[in-house]
């Protein structure tokens, strides 16, 4: 079956493996590959040692960061047939909602209603589904200093959050991963099922499908 969409947008909590996922994905399929820049956020770090302080400031620079990326998305690629993506524009107010206190929420939608409006649609979201454990264990792993303020309760917020957009979620086909019992990156067997349901199979429209390997 040839390939059935344009861009495909990879989601899921701190740790759950979304740029793993698209980086093996855009290789094996040689699609255009679309990070997210959060490295170049110069607040992250102190967000996480003080989200109170430091949450509007960070959340704006990510808005601007994605959206720019969102309108690179639209130009045209001679090299690639496709784009995948490790993070959905969308999901940036599941941190606001989170992070901000009322007045700042509301200065963020101000202009986020703007951006959202004009940033590239995806044609496939995956969401890679985990568990707090799980996401902890890998932020422990790949070991970045700032992100060792993280804490459980954190991660366990954001979880919830996340589960309950994707469970609301209805703007694209959506692909639900259960990545707390898949090792897509170790297991072989695993990475070509995923890539089987996502490729080789019809995806409905707003039709969630939880893919568990054997």
């Amino acid at each position: 079956m040839a390939n059935q969409f344009n861009f495909i947008a990879i989601e899921g909590v701190i740790g759950a493996g979304k740029t793993t996922l698209a980086e093996l994905l855009a290789e094996n399929r040689k699609a255009r590959l679309i990070r997210e820049q959060f490295e170049e956020n110069p607040f992250l770090p102190r967000f996480y040692e003080d989200r109170q302080r430091y949450a509007f400031q960070t959340q704006l620079a990510f808005l601007s960061s994605r959206f720019k990326q969102q309108q690179n998305m639209l130009s045209r690629d001679l090299f690639h047939d496709f784009i995948i993506s490790d993070y959905l524009f969308e999901k940036d107010r599941i941190f606001a909602r989170l992070n901000l206190d009322d007045d700042e929420l509301a200065l963020y939608d101000t202009i986020y209603q703007i951006m959202t409006g004009i940033a590239a649609k995806p044609d496939l979201v995956i969401f890679l589904q985990s568990n707090v454990e799980r996401l902890k264990k890998n932020i422990e792993n790949r070991g970045r200093d700032y992100e060792k303020h993280i804490t459980e309760d954190y991660l366990k917020e954001l979880n919830d959050a996340y589960n309950h957009f994707f469970y609301h979620y209805n703007k694209s086909p959506l692909i639900i991963i259960n990545a707390s019992e898949t090792d897509f990156v170790k297991n072989p067997v695993h990475l070509s099922y995923i890539e089987e349901q996502i490729f080789d199979k019809p995806i409905r429209s707003n039709t969630h499908i939880h893919i568990i390997p054997d």
